[in-house]
């Protein structure tokens, strides 16, 4: 007898980019997808201190769709108020979730005992949201499973990963349900990319969960590593610093890739010293040599990118880095400036004028990222006002989620039409784009989620 009672709750990533968590309830099964931290604005992230309205122990499942921290950054958490289920994602994925939450653990505790030091948290004392104790408790219910074969969670209910680019194991998920199908995109990849295969598409999807993150925009056609190589020379030039905060997963490596072949083609300035200080990033090519089946790269080239670039392994490393005063390029974590290494380098170098600032991918509303990216004067760290003098740059193409166009391809093999469709993951106007350009191309029902909306999946007619 086909299940009739199918109900969505969009517990994160609606109306917004971060905090990815969607509850999927068939009948007495609790499946939630994705299980993310929220990032940026001070509401949302408020929002991963609050016990959550709903029961995490009568959760039967959690699958992941990739390993980015706002995808799975949640599970320490989840488990501390009484998960004992699985928790699914591909081999690489899984991997990938494990070196961001020992990573996230670690650096939680780092900038609670930074603020209880020097007294600039609110909080007394300063807690972390999780500690590095509580990870291995999640990792033992990981269960790795394959792409493109059926998995059942039920005899009602059965999923299949599939890759969708975007990092390493990123794949969008296809739910059967009673011979019905629920399509979550996770975040979609673009084609071409240098280091992975292009995203494989839904050919069926009765309703449809997909990304929004840069459905209001068109990546550029320039060629990254060309301005790459020239904002390099030119910082060179004048004896500066160019700084580029980074996302450990796919971004540092695509950066590494970019840096070899212009190492190779002899476009970068002889003397100009390339630091990695990430050694996140550097664990992240590790999972790239386990699982040569998910990438584009050879044993060879994983090498030569390793081999172009410095990665800075240790803290007294790092300082000694940071006090350099060579002209360089320095790539560190994090991404959204939000956290990390990046801070510290931010600090002693933001108010040089010769130093540059490269934002190479997302900044979500709130992030110090967003606020550099926006032209603000003056940034706080470490509870310290620093006044920018540094000229702030962007670089699209390097983008690891897809355009508007991109995502409208995507998504146009999809046949029947289906019943429904919600955009997530994106803020307000991108989401609400992907809503209109998806009706008209399509003549889809489209719909964009409030945080927290819950909706009933209804069965399609036949026509």
């Amino acid at each position: 007898m086909p299940s009739d009672s199918i109900h969505l709750r969009f517990l994160g990533g609606a109306g917004t980019v971060t905090g990815s968590k969607f509850l999927l309830e068939v009948d007495d099964r609790r499946i939630l997808v994705d299980c993310g931290l929220f990032q940026g604005l001070k509401t949302l992230r408020n929002l991963n201190w609050a016990r959550p309205d709903y029961d995490p122990a009568t959760l039967d499942l959690v699958i992941l769709t990739h390993g980015h921290l706002d995808h799975c950054g949640y599970f320490p958490r989840l488990e501390r108020y009484g998960f004992t289920g699985e928790i699914w994602g591909t081999e690489p994925s899984l991997a990938v979730a494990e070196i961001i939450l020992r990573d996230s653990a670690k650096l939680q505790e780092e900038e609670a005992n930074h603020a209880n030091r020097w007294g600039y948290s609110k909080h007394h004392p300063a807690k972390p949201l999780y500690a590095t104790e509580d990870v291995p408790r999640t990792l033992e219910r990981f269960r790795p499973q394959a792409a493109g074969k059926w998995q059942q969670v039920s005899p009602a209910v059965a999923v299949r990963f599939r890759p969708v680019g975007h990092i390493i194991g990123a794949a969008f998920l296809e739910v059967d349900i009673d011979g019905r199908r629920l399509v979550f995109s996770g975040d979609v990849g673009r084609p071409g990319d240098p280091l992975l295969p292009d995203p494989e598409r839904p050919e069926r999807a009765d309703w449809l969960v997909i990304e929004s993150t840069y459905a209001d925009r068109l990546h550029p056609p320039a060629d990254p590593a060309e301005q790459l190589g020239q904002l390099i020379t030119e910082s060179y030039a004048d004896g500066g610093t160019l700084i580029i905060p980074s996302f450990s997963v796919e971004r540092a490596q695509s950066l590494m890739y970019y840096l070899w072949q212009l190492r190779q083609a002899g476009k970068l300035p002889a003397g100009m010293p390339l630091y990695l200080d990430s050694p996140m990033a550097s664990r992240v090519l590790h999972v790239f040599d386990r699982f040569p089946d998910w990438h584009k790269l050879s044993p060879e080239t994983c090498r030569n990118m390793a081999d172009t670039i410095h990665t800075v392994r240790t803290y007294p490393e790092s300082l000694d880095v940071q006090a350099r005063e060579e002209s360089r390029v320095v790539i560190a974590g994090s991404g959204m400036v939000t956290g990390g290494r990046v801070l510290s380098y931010l600090t002693r170098h933001v108010e040089d004028a010769r130093t540059r600032v490269l934002l190479v991918g997302f900044q979500a509303q709130g992030t110090r990222g967003r606020q550099l990216e926006q032209g603000i004067h003056e940034i706080k760290i470490f509870g310290k006002y620093y006044r920018v003098k540094a000229s702030i740059h962007r670089l699209e193409g390097l983008s690891a989620h897809a355009d508007q166009q991109e995502l409208l391809h995507w998504a146009g093999e999809i046949q029947p039409d289906p019943a429904g469709v919600w955009i997530v993951h994106g803020e307000p106007h991108a989401a609400d784009v992907l809503r209109v350009k998806l009706r008209d191309a399509y003549g889809w029902s489209t719909f964009v989620p409030a945080l927290d909306e819950t909706v009933t999946l209804k069965v399609p007619v036949a026509g």
